[in-house]
C-alpha cells in the first residue's frame, strides 16, 4: 500500500489563513520525512475555513521546500478556468520540479454557487457543462495530441515547462468521473470522504479503462478521511472539530475549524447530528486506523491510499500523520 496526503489547508479559529499556509509547507515537510509519496494541495474558494484557494502557487511553495515527494492538485476545479492557462501553468510547474507535478483535475465548483459566478470572468449565465470537452483539450495541449485543425493546437508546443510534463488525474465521487478517467486512460482518485460507498464506480472505472499510452493501466487511489491518536477516544475528540465545520456549512453558517472543546460541546447539544453523519471517518487509534484504512484499500482494490483530514491544532494534524505511517508500516511500501 502507497500512502500519500491531501491538505485541504484548515484555518483554526483563533489563527489567520496565512498560518495556514505556513502550517500546509511544515506539515508537508514532515509528510516527506515519514515517507509519504504525495502530497496534494485541494481548492477551495472565500471560505473562513480553508486557506488553499490557489493550489498551483501553493504547490509551487510545497515542492520547493520539499525534495522527493511528488506534489499535486486535489484538485484544480477545471470549470472555473481556461484549459490553455491551467496547461501553462501546470508545464511551469512540471519544468521547475520535473518528475514530481501532479495535476488532478475535477469539475466540483470547490464553493457555493454565487462564488462559483464571482470566480467567473463572463458573469452573464452560468458556466456550461462541458467538463469532458475542457478535459481532452487540457490533455492534448499536455501531450501535444489535439489534431492539426484544432485552432490552438500550436499552443501545445509553447507551453514554458517543456520537454517536462505533469502527471493528470481525474477526481471525483460519482459514475461521471470513473467514466472520464477510464476513457481517457487517465489515473483516477475516488474521493471517499465525500461519498462513502463508492468501490462499484471504482470497479467501472477499470472496465472501461482504454489505453492512450501503450503498456498504461488503470490506477485507482482512494482518499479516506483519517483521523489517528493515542487512542480511539482521542481521535474522536480531535475528528469533533470538522464535524462541527462541516454542520455549520451545510447550514449556509460557515465558520473557521474551531476547538475540540467548543466542538464536543456545541455537539453535545445535538445528538441529532450523529445519525446523519453520512462520510466514513477512520478515527481512532493505530491500531483503529490500521484495520479501517485496509478495509477501505480493499473495497477498492486501490492502489494508493490518500489520508485527509481537517483538525484544529497543527501539532495534532501532524502526529495523526506520524501515527497513521507507523500503524500503516507493515503494509506500507516506498513507490
Amino acid at each position: 500500500m502507497i500512502l500519500s496526503v491531501l491538505d485541504q489547508t484548515p484555518i483554526a479559529a483563533g489563527t489567520t489563513p496565512a498560518a495556514a499556509l505556513a502550517n500546509s509547507i511544515d506539515l508537508a515537510r514532515a509528510c516527506e520525512a515519514l515517507g509519504y509519496h504525495r502530497y496534494w494541495l485541494a481548492e477551495h474558494h472565500a471560505s473562513p475555513a480553508l486557506a488553499g484557494s490557489a493550489p498551483e502557487i501553493l504547490i509551487a511553495a510545497v515542492a520547493a521546500a520539499t525534495h522527493t515527494m511528488r506534489i499535486g492538485s486535489g484538485g484544480v476545479m477545471l470549470p472555473h478556468y481556461s484549459p490553455l492557462k491551467v496547461a501553462e501553468q501546470f508545464s511551469a510547474l512540471a519544468g521547475l520540479f520535473p518528475g514530481r507535478i501532479d495535476l488532478g483535475l475535477g469539475r466540483a465548483p470547490g464553493s457555493d454557487q454565487r462564488t462559483a459566478i464571482a470566480l467567473q470572468r463572463d458573469r452573464r449565465q452560468q458556466a456550461p457543462h462541458d467538463f469532458p470537452q475542457q478535459l481532452a483539450e487540457l490533455i492534448g495541449y499536455l501531450e501535444d495530441t489535439l489534431p492539426d485543425s484544432h485552432p490552438f493546437a500550436p499552443y501545445a508546443r509553447t507551453l514554458p515547462g517543456l520537454p517536462e510534463a505533469p502527471e493528470p488525474w481525474v477526481l471525483g465521487s460519482s459514475g461521471d468521473s470513473a467514466e472520464f478517467a477510464g476513457s481517457l486512460g487517465l489515473p483516477y482518485c475516488f474521493a471517499d470522504f465525500i461519498s462513502p460507498g463508492g468501490a462499484a464506480i471504482a470497479a467501472d472505472y477499470r472496465a472501461r479503462f482504454t489505453q492512450r499510452i501503450p503498456g498504461s493501466r488503470p490506477y485507482t487511489m482512494v482518499a479516506v478521511w483519517t483521523v489517528t491518536a493515542q487512542t480511539d477516544a482521542e481521535a474522536q475528540r480531535l475528528a469533533a472539530p470538522a464535524r462541527m465545520m462541516m454542520a455549520h456549512l451545510l447550514m449556509g453558517r460557515p465558520i473557521a475549524v474551531p476547538s475540540p472543546e467548543v466542538a464536543v460541546a456545541w455537539l453535545a447539544d445535538r445528538p441529532e447530528l450523529a445519525a446523519t453523519a453520512r462520510r466514513r471517518v477512520v478515527a481512532g487509534s493505530p491500531e483503529t486506523v490500521r484495520a479501517g484504512l485496509l478495509e477501505a484499500a480493499g473495497e477498492y482494490a486501490a492502489d494508493e491510499v490518500m489520508l485527509v483530514n481537517i483538525l484544529h491544532d497543527h501539532g495534532d494534524r501532524k502526529q495523526s500523520y506520524v501515527l497513521a505511517m507507523q500503524a500503516m508500516a507493515g503494509v506500507a511500501k516506498a513507490a
